[in-house]
């Protein structure tokens, strides 16, 4: 490892700074030397200054690198304290507000010799010797021996655009250049000697001070840490990204903290904003509650998170055995079942958890608390102890630890007044503990996908719903009879809209002829799936009257125009179904003649036993319901052995294809038919949906004509 003695705030050696916005500007000056003025530390910024490289110069005498000493306006050597004088410095450093300042002359590398301010200010390293801390600053006024060194001055810490502080081995703060002082609002010229929630007042203590300790510990820099400052009264807000670095002796021995920030306010906000744009076009594209939840997850990592996962209680069905009906196990008690799980490591190693599984919590956790208080669960630092609710989850312990999860926040997701399940974000690899700012942004997304879950959550409902009554009102299983033989399929759509209302049957009349139907109700979901189940009925009931086809969708045609009535006059919120499209076919085995009539519908397509396809001449009639009923019966005579098709529209039309373009492939396709109708309507089917989620609810029934002796009809 370089040490940090060794590099520049936010850089290694030889490297580019690891943060866009500190590239290219001016390194700070800082050194620090032993009682004996031995060098310790030498920061970047001293070489860009001096020409000196830190290799050349830690560990030797800073006198070396002295053109002349000269006395500072406040007395005493600076780059020499003798320890005779150790107290005095003790003196001027801790208890008045002035700092000693020194002017001396210092040789630059190429032999120029260039005349320094420097500020000087007592480090106590971890083993408790006193060490100093040397900064250069602006030149006095009124010297102007130095007119070709006013370039590099500029450079020097008091003009420096960062807010630059060095803090001892007890995160005491002992130095602050002019920017610092600003922010946290400090007279130009006292001396800091502050603790750290009086020098970082404004900040969220709680969020940086495990990251000042642990670069204190570690000796590893941190970039790029961010945290937000508010002023007093509360009417500024400053975002800083800061970069730590630790000083420490040639033997490794830790002095103090060097921290470098820098306003980056406005690319804050930017970036905020643009992650919520983000969230907005990629967390709720569809109505599939595992993929909402699968879309957020993935959206946090790796921006606000390293690993993240999406929970959802029981009010969102996800299938499977109920939760409340499981037995606890290992890891507490069933509560979510998991829809949503990502991370910056392959595989995740740190979910005990796959999608679609249970998720096992103890009873004392804080996925317990955000699920039941509806509030959310920060831990800047997780607690891993004994004494903490992971004691009864050696399991979960286990993986935390060998992961490196180190900073949690837990979100509940709720929406329209049902909490949805919980969103947990998790830090292992970004060593920045999560901050008040992390946690809004959080619950910024966590109401964006909550409406999206929402939404998903009804639709599927809803759908479920539709399908279940829809399955009740068709027919289970259709018989031809001796009159005809069948084959049939039907697919519900998945549109957002839900299912639709379409139906087929058939039915047996006297005889042996039988009736063919199929129908499509306008619209879609639960109202669509019920007016069908009426529509359905009522042919039932007309075909027992025995009439001609086009005289039983003119009485069809009435009932379903006064149900659009009643539902009218009822004041019911859901709007009434108006329209429906109806083809129904009556075959004679005796006569081998099936008589058409349709309203509104596509016409039937009829395949001779040498694959021929033809469509007959059938007039298109008016929609079911709008009260017109002007229909009319076609008589078409069929050779033993062909074949009816009928259908819906979703067979053969799509967003992407218009309907005769549909008709012609659907032609292509039946003339390649199978012996086998339950295969034929596999092939076609197969053929025909272009996706495999059909746009629209897809109906198809197919009867093979028979013959029948008058005979075995006669009365």
């Amino acid at each position: 490892m370089t040490r940090p003695a060794d590099v520049a705030p936010g850089a290694e050696q030889g490297r580019d700074a690891p943060s866009p916005g500190i590239r290219g500007l001016p390194a700070p000056a800082v050194a620090v030397i032993d009682g004996d003025g031995t060098v310790l530390a030498w920061a970047d910024g001293a070489r860009q200054l001096l020409g000196h490289r830190a290799e050349d110069v830690v560990g030797r005498p800073a006198a070396r690198l002295l053109a002349s000493r000269r006395e500072g306006t406040e007395g005493g050597s600076c780059l020499l304290p003798p320890r005779a004088h150790d107290r005095a410095w003790t003196e001027r450093t801790g208890e008045h507000e002035n700092r000693p300042r020194a002017v001396v002359d210092v040789r630059h590398r190429d032999g120029r010799v260039l005349r320094l301010q420097l500020e000087v200010g007592a480090l106590t390293g971890a083993d408790g010797e006193r060490c100093w801390l040397l900064a250069a600053t602006d030149m006095p006024d009124g010297d102007a021996r130095q007119k070709a060194g006013e370039a590099a001055v500029r450079a020097l810490l008091d003009r420096s655009p960062f807010s630059v502080a060095v803090w001892d081995a007890r995160l005491r703060c002992v130095w602050l250049n002019q920017a610092s002082r600003r922010t946290v609002g400090l007279p130009p010229g006292g001396r800091p000697g502050l603790l750290m929630r009086e020098a970082l007042r404004g900040f969220d203590v709680a969020a940086v001070d495990p990251v000042m300790r642990g670069v204190l510990a570690s000796g590893e820099p941190v970039t790029g840490h961010e945290a937000r400052w508010v002023s007093p009264g509360g009417g500024r807000e400053v975002v800083f990204s800061s970069t730590l670095i630790r000083l420490e002796r040639a033997d490794g021995t830790p002095l103090g903290l060097c921290t470098v920030s820098m306003d980056i306010t406005q690319k804050w906000t930017r970036e905020r904003m643009a992650l919520m744009s983000r969230a907005a076009r990629r967390v709720g594209t569809t109505l599939d509650v595992m993929t909402t939840a699968q879309e957020l997850t993935d959206l946090a990592v790796p921006t606000l998170a390293d690993y993240a996962t999406v929970d959802l209680a029981e009010s969102v069905p996800l299938g499977g055995e109920p939760l409340e009906r499981m037995q606890p196990g290992d890891s507490g008690i069933p509560v979510f079942r998991r829809a949503g799980l990502a991370s910056i490591h392959k595989g995740a190693p740190e979910s005990a958890f796959a999608r679609g599984e249970p998720v096992f919590v103890p009873p004392e956790s804080p996925f317990l608390s955000v699920l039941h208080h509806r509030e959310s669960h920060m831990e800047p630092v997780m607690d891993t102890g004994s004494g903490s609710w992971l004691a009864g989850d050696s399991r979960r312990a286990r993986i935390i630890r060998e992961t490196g999860m180190h900073s949690v926040m837990m979100v509940p997701l709720m929406a329209r007044g049902t909490i949805l399940g919980i969103a947990v974000f998790v830090r292992t690899e970004n060593v920045a503990p999560y901050s008040r700012d992390d946690l809004l942004l959080a619950e910024e997304l966590a109401v964006h996908a909550s409406l999206s879950l929402d939404n998903a959550r009804r639709y599927t409902r809803e759908r479920a719903a539709a399908l279940a009554l829809q399955r009740s009102l068709l027919p289970g299983a259709l018989s031809g009879g001796n009159a005809v033989e069948l084959g049939w399929r039907y697919l519900p759509s998945d549109r957002h809209e839900g299912v639709g209302g379409d139906w087929l049957d058939a039915i047996h009349l006297p005889g042996g002829r039988i009736a063919l139907v199929v129908g499509d109700v306008i619209g879609h979901g639960i109202n669509a799936a019920a007016t069908m189940g009426r529509l359905r009925t009522a042919v039932l009931t007309l075909a027992a009257l025995d009439l001609p086809p086009a005289e039983l969708l003119v009485h069809l045609d009435e009932v379903a125009t006064q149900l659009t009535g009643e539902a009218a006059r009822s004041g019911d919120p859901a709007p009434p179904i108006v329209g429906a499209t109806c083809i129904y076919a009556v075959y004679d085995p005796v006569t081998r003649v099936c008589s058409f009539a349709r309203a509104g519908h596509p016409p039937p397509l009829l395949v001779s036993p040498d694959g021929q396809v033809t469509t007959p001449d059938t007039p298109a009639g008016t929609l079911i319901g709008v009260g017109l009923g002007s229909f009319e019966s076609v008589d078409v005579e069929l050779p033993e052995g062909s074949l009816i098709v009928l259908f819906t529209d979703g067979l053969i039309e799509t967003r992407n294809t218009d309907i005769d373009a549909g008709f012609d492939r659907l032609a292509t396709a039946l003339r390649r038919a199978p012996s086998e109708l339950d295969d034929l309507c596999s092939q076609v089917i197969t053929e025909m949906a272009t996706t495999s989620k059909p746009e629209d609810d897809i109906a198809l029934l197919v009867a093979r004509t028979r013959v029948a002796s008058p005979c075995l009809h006669a009365p």
